[in-house]
């Protein structure tokens, strides 16, 4: 039974699966955060050009 136990410690097989999922965890983390504070930036640029068309619909009427 020792064997076994040891042979499954020392298998390797699923270590590649493990490691990219790990590094594709993290890509998603990063993307996440990016898309978050870009987020940010995407939203200020919406209201400035919310209010310049909003401006200039005033001034045209």
């Amino acid at each position: 039974m020792t064997t076994y136990f040891r042979n499954l410690w020392n298998d390797e097989q699923g270590q590649d699966l493990i490691e990219y999922t790990l590094l594709m965890a993290f890509v998603a983390l990063a993307s996440a955060a990016l898309f978050i504070g870009a987020g940010k930036s995407i939203c200020g640029i919406w209201s400035i050009s919310n209010s310049s068309l909003s401006n200039a619909n005033t001034v045209a009427s």
